[in-house]
Parts: C-alpha cells; sequence; structure tokens
C-alpha cells in the first residue's frame, strides 16, 4: 500500500533541518548576557536561543505524522549537520591563496567563525542524534500512555528528556577538562532550564500547530506497533483519522 502524500510534512522537514544548522553556525560560541528581573546578569550561547526551537520541530512531526516520520526528519538533519560540519572544516583548513589580498582578512574570520574543534563538532553531532531520537521516542510512547490525551505533558515531558540527554552528553564531550566541574555543571543546569523553559513557553503554539496540521492532514498516528529502532526508515504507525469534533484533536 502506497504511503499517503503529505501537503505540510516536507515544509516541517525542511524547517528542523534549518534551525538546526543556523543554531549550529550561527552564535553558538557568542557569550550573551542579559538581567532579568530577580536574577540579575545571566550569560548564556547566543545559539541557545534558537536551538530548542527544533525540538519543538521534533515534537509536532512525531504528534501528528508518528515516530517513524519524525525519524526520518531526524536522519535528514544528521546529515545535514555532518556535511555542514565535514565543510567548515575543509573550508577553513584548505590553503588560502596568497595571491589574494582580501585573505588575509577572510581566512581569520572564517576560522574564528566556523573553526569548531573536532571534538565540539563530534559532541554537537552526538548530542543532536540521540537527544532528538530519545525525544521522539519519549513523546510517542506517551501518546499511547495517554491515548492522545494531554498533549502538554508529552511536549514537555519528552523535550526534557531529551534536552536532558543532549546536555548530558554535549557539554563532557565537548568541555571536560578544559572548564571546570562547578562551571560545566552550572552551564549544563543553566541551559536545560533555559531550553525547557521555551518549550513550555511555546506551548500554546505547539497546540495551535498541531490541531491545525492534523485537520489539515486528516491524520493523527499512533505509534502501536512501531520498532523503535533509529535505523530504519520504513514508514510505520496506525494511521487514525483527526477527530474534528475535538477542538485541535487534543483532549486536555
Amino acid at each position: 500500500m502506497k504511503a499517503p502524500a503529505f501537503r505540510y510534512y516536507d515544509f516541517l522537514v525542511a524547517g528542523l533541518v534549518a534551525v538546526l544548522l543556523c543554531a549550529n553556525l550561527i552564535g553558538p560560541a557568542k557569550v550573551a548576557e542579559v538581567t532579568l528581573p530577580g536574577l540579575g546578569s545571566v550569560s548564556f550561547g547566543a545559539g541557545n536561543l534558537f536551538f530548542p526551537i527544533g525540538y519543538i520541530f521534533a515534537d509536532v512531526l512525531t504528534e501528528v505524522y508518528g515516530y517513524a516520520r519524525a525519524r526520518r526528519a531526524i536522519w535528514a538533519g544528521f546529515g545535514a549537520l555532518l556535511f555542514a560540519t565535514l565543510m567548515s572544516l575543509v573550508i577553513v583548513h584548505i590553503p588560502a591563496s596568497p595571491h589574494e589580498p582580501f585573505n588575509t582578512e577572510l581566512q581569520p574570520a572564517l576560522a574564528l567563525v566556523f573553526g569548531t574543534t573536532a571534538r565540539i563538532a563530534l559532541a554537537s553531532i552526538v548530542g543532536y542524534w540521540v537527544g532528538d531520537f530519545v525525544n521522539s521516542f519519549v513523546m510517542a510512547k506517551m501518546k499511547v500512555w495517554t491515548r492522545g490525551r494531554w498533549l502538554w505533558t508529552r511536549t514537555i515531558g519528552s523535550t526534557a528528556v531529551g534536552q536532558g540527554v543532549d546536555s548530558l552528553l554535549f557539554y563532557p564531550l565537548a568541555f571536560y577538562g578544559i572548564w571546570t566541574n562547578d562551571a560545566l555543571l552550572a552551564v549544563i543546569a543553566f541551559n536545560f532550564a533555559f531550553k525547557l523553559g521555551v518549550e513550555v513557553a511555546f506551548t500554546p503554539v505547539t497546540y495551535a500547530v498541531v490541531g491545525w496540521l492534523k485537520r489539515a492532514e486528516g491524520i493523527d498516528v499512533y505509534d502501536t506497533r512501531t520498532r523503535f529502532t533509529p535505523f530504519s526508515l520504513r514508514d510505520e504507525g496506525e494511521r487514525r483519522v483527526a477527530d474534528a469534533s475535538v477542538p485541535g484533536n487534543v483532549r486536555n
């Protein structure tokens, strides 16, 4: 049986990949500082402002289209991130022509912006791959357990687990032995809380988007018999017709 064609799935995959690439390439090394009421000055990586949006895309993909199609999107993001990392390393390390005067300004700038060490690049790829698959797995399982009710519990719950795994993998792999243990733990704790806070803040938007997509696509996937291996591109999941009588097909 031929898999159904979806009108908006490809756009969500493209959005996930775009957010992932931009969050990892634009501003991750910049330390920003803002003053928050009751907290004073708070420092954080500028890229963290937008990285959690990738988890929101993954949540929407899993909730509407199921784990198997979210799995395809995660692999697409993994491939794009791997290619971007390899491309950055090649561009930075390939010898610059001494006959082009502009290279004297361009090469140091490229090295500064894109010259990520292999260790940090590997940590980023591993953290993303494991964290996103854990996020989608928890999201899909909770949907079955809750029978499709209480969307907020699985968007926040899955992100808490996925982001937690991501942070616990990325920061130690990238900075253990470079930062002090106290600094490492402080950064992990703050960034986890910040990313989870973004998910909570976007919950009303997630509800609206999920409800609209289910009605527009006419589908609601439950992963009752899905094989939860990341190493497959098989189309799985129990397809159900979205219930138009329930607002957004999300029961609170």
